[in-house]
């Protein structure tokens, strides 16, 4: 694991990237960071966490590193020990953890709940929307004791999710009082993270859903070797894509409302 720094002193923020060695966006954000001329208000702790697995061009070298946040990974994975040294390396911070996709081009945030780190600095990032994995959370940096916010830059390995990432850090450094600057605060719609959609074995996975815009009960959503799958209710897609993951398409999500920020600053979810 990388760490390196910006600023003197005991950092209280953080950037990670790299939790996952096929998502190299987060590193080009960091070692842009690093060669930029800004001077920083705050100390912040730069971090390219699974090194190995980043070299190696996989997304883990034994299992997921961020699902290894807990005690159900097995002791000899490489991102066991991994988990443990970088707890401890954004042990009190408010971190922003830098992630790819294969299903959204545009980048959207992630936090465990809409709790005041959300409130406050998510509506100042240049994203498509605020998702809250509830239960979901299990065995992810969630897990640290620090204040956790994720995003999702793009698609893996492209131009615009280094950009994109990039762009996100130095709002996020901005909005923390890091570096010098205004952001100016959006509206944000903000769903809840269900439960995953499961895929059928098969050859050829297609997925007709887009990210974030409403599936009808009936309609269909995906196909499986050509065979269209319907809806059985209506639902919110997150993450969803034919060959991101393994065994499931993405996630059922729920639209909870739509974060606004008042003049005075104060963030309120509303309903429509």
């Amino acid at each position: 694991m990388r760490v390196e720094q910006l600023g003197e002193g005991h950092p209280e923020l953080a950037i990670v990237a790299a939790i996952h060695g096929d998502e190299p966006c987060g590193v080009r954000a960091v070692d842009r960071l690093l060669g930029d001329e800004s001077t920083v208000q705050r100390p912040v702790r730069l971090i390219v966490a699974n090194e190995k697995a980043l070299a190696e061009g996989v997304r883990y070298v034994d299992t997921d590193l961020n699902r290894a946040f807990d005690e159900a990974t097995s002791e000899d994975a490489h991102e066991r020990d991994l988990a443990v040294e970088l707890a401890e390396a954004v042990r009190g911070c408010t971190v922003l953890s830098i992630h790819s996709t294969r299903s959204a081009a545009k980048p959207f945030a992630i936090t465990s709940g809409l709790n005041d780190l959300a409130r406050e600095i998510v509506p100042h990032l240049s994203v498509r929307a605020l998702v809250e994995t509830g239960v979901n959370a299990e065995g992810r940096l969630f897990a640290a004791e620090a204040d956790i916010l994720e995003v999702e830059a793009g698609y893996q390995g492209s131009v615009e999710a280094a950009e994109n990432a990039y762009r996100l850090a130095r709002e996020f450094l901005t909005a923390t009082g890091a570096i010098a600057g205004e952001t100016i605060a959006h509206d944000l719609e903000v769903y809840e993270q269900g439960e995953p959609v499961e895929k059928p074995p098969a050859e050829e996975y297609e997925v007709f859903a887009e990210n974030f815009v409403h599936v009808d009960a009936g309609e269909t959503y995906a196909a499986v070797d050509g065979e269209g799958l319907a809806a059985e209710e209506g639902f919110d897609p997150i993450l969803f894509s034919a060959y991101g993951y393994e065994h499931i398409f993405g996630y059922r999500g729920t639209f909870a409302g739509t974060l606004r920020t008042t003049e005075d600053g104060a963030a309120t979810l509303t309903a429509d």
